[in-house]
This record gives C-alpha cells, structure tokens and sequence, in this order.
C-alpha cells in the first residue's frame, strides 16, 4: 500500500510539472506572438524600414510613409508596446528611434525570409526593378575606387535628413524629389549610379528611370548604406 501511494504521488507529480511545462511555453510563445501581431501591418513595416536609417520624428515619418499624422502615431504606439521602438522628446516634438540594432537585423531578416519563400516577392522585385544580374555588375570594391578617382558619380537619393545621418563615401546628396533641379549639373560624360534604402527601395530606380529619360549614363546600387557597413566598407556622415 505504501509503494503504491509513493507511486501514485509520484505520477501526480509528474503530472502537475508537465502541465506547469506547458503553461510555461503557452505563456512564452503568447508574448513571442505580440511581436508577430506588432509588425502584421504594411505601414509598420515600412515605418521599421525608414527608422532602420536613423531616429525620425513622428513628423517627418508620416510626411515621409504618406500617412496621416494620427495613424503614424497610432502605428508608432503599437511598435513602442512591444519595446521595438523608443522614444525622445525635444520640446514639442516626439522622435522615434528603433531600441536597438537587433530590430533592424530582425526587419531585414523577415524580408530577405519573404523573399526566398514567397514567389509573388521575388516575382514583385523582377517586374519592378528587373534581373538582378544587371546589378551584380555594379561591384562594391570597384565603385569605391571609382569613385575616389572621378570617374564615378554616386547619388544618394534618400533624404538629406538619412544622408546627413550616413552616407556612402563621396557620394552627392540629391533627394530624389529634388532631382530634376539638378540634372544640369551632373554629369552626361560618366556613369551616375544612384542608391537609397537598400534592395527594397524603389527611390533609387525612380532616380534611374528618370535620369536615363534624359540621356544619362546611370544604374542603381542594389546596396543601401546598411549593406555596405555590413561588407566592411566605410561610410561617412554630416557633422
């Protein structure tokens, strides 16, 4: 009688710590899916996507993801309930910024997972920007060099805000709302090779797309400053 009580004590309390187990992983994976739940949504994504280049003001974010001022900060809000964004005040003004470098590597990372997995992504990218066998002769070391020697112009058409904040070495700051007022002063005797936000940023093509309209010798950098630094290359920013 004895044994068979220590036993079944025993089982009663095996029981209790597979479902205190389970109720731990229940809970864990609840929170894991907040994050999931946070970034469900095209505008957040995109609003990653520009803090991804450095802190912006709810301002400049919603004038820069064509949203309206109450939802940008109502997105924000959300993201800043899952800690992937932080905050700062500057007198009136609020400014948003990504709570640590993971995030953006998480942002990226989802991405480039979308784009492998998913056809329409892939399928998206080559109706837009075309293959990418074109781009893969724009080779990183080499536009460097280029460029240091003059016979290379690089533009960087995101806005000044992000160039100010980091650039590619030697490259000329024209946002691409303001292209057309510049194209007298580039140059129609050299390539132009235009970049922005990385591999998902149309800014970049638009630039091109324009630029060859008027006669221009320009290709688009698949890169953004982000996958430079990555390639160990250097970048440098507006004191």
């Amino acid at each position: 009688m004895k044994l068979l009580t220590i036993f079944n004590y025993s089982i009663d309390y095996l029981n209790r710590e597979m479902h205190q187990g389970r109720l731990v992983k229940h809970q864990l994976y609840e929170q894991f899916s907040r994050i999931g739940k946070a970034v469900a949504s095209p505008q957040r994504l995109e609003l990653l996507d520009l803090l991804c280049q450095g802190e912006r003001s709810v301002e400049e974010l919603a004038k820069e993801a064509k949203l309206a001022f109450a939802n940008t900060s109502r997105h924000l809000q959300i993201l800043r309930g899952v800690h992937l964004v932080d905050t700062r005040r500057e007198g009136t003004r609020i400014y948003y910024r990504l709570a640590d470098n993971k995030v953006c590597s998480f942002y990226r990372n989802m991405c480039g997972l979308a784009e492998r997995r998913l056809s329409e992504v892939h399928q998206i990218m080559e109706d837009y920007f075309g293959s990418r066998k074109d781009l893969e002769a724009v080779n990183r070391q080499n536009l460097l060099a280029r460029s240091r020697a003059g016979q290379v112009t690089i533009l960087d058409v995101r806005p000044r805000l992000e160039y100010n904040s980091s650039h590619l070495p030697n490259a000329v700051s024209v946002p691409l709302r303001e292209l057309k007022k510049y194209l007298d002063q580039l140059p129609k005797d050299q390539e132009i090779v235009a970049y922005c936000r990385g591999p998902y940023c149309v800014l970049a093509q638009e630039a091109v797309n324009l630029l060859r309209s008027e006669g221009f010798q320009a290709n688009r950098l698949e890169d953004g400053v982000l996958e430079w630094q990555e390639a160990g290359l250097p970048v440098e920013s507006v004191e």
